[in-house]
């Protein structure tokens, strides 16, 4: 289905931080390409911008947190910025924010991690 189509860019700061741009939802049907893409990275520094992102539903979230756990286990820095109202709530609703990374901008997230 063309809504689920997730699409990912990559990108290098000046710094030598990674960054995914994230375009399409994050949901049941494109979380496992999210998971996949951000294992398969070795970078130390990584951010995920998501102000493509129009959509996130529950196994998306849970596919940041997945992603969060991962980049610990191997001692890397990751962060989430630009998410929309939609996902902002759902974050605070369940008290993920506790132990997400997340900026509003993604200038915001390139400062917090170098």
């Amino acid at each position: 289905m063309a809504q689920d189509n997730l699409q990912i860019a990559t990108s290098q700061t000046d710094r030598g931080q990674t960054i995914f741009s994230l375009n399409g939802p994050l949901n049941i049907h494109t979380v496992h390409k999210f998971q996949e893409t951000v294992r398969n990275d070795p970078s130390p520094v990584l951010i995920i911008d998501c102000s493509g992102v129009p959509y996130i539903d529950s196994a998306g979230l849970g596919g940041m947190v997945g992603a969060l756990v991962s980049s610990r286990r191997v001692n890397r820095k990751i962060a989430f910025a630009g998410l929309n109202k939609q996902a902002k709530v759902l974050v605070d609703m369940t008290h993920v924010s506790n132990i997400l990374h997340t900026y509003d901008t993604l200038q915001e997230a390139e400062a917090a991690v170098s």
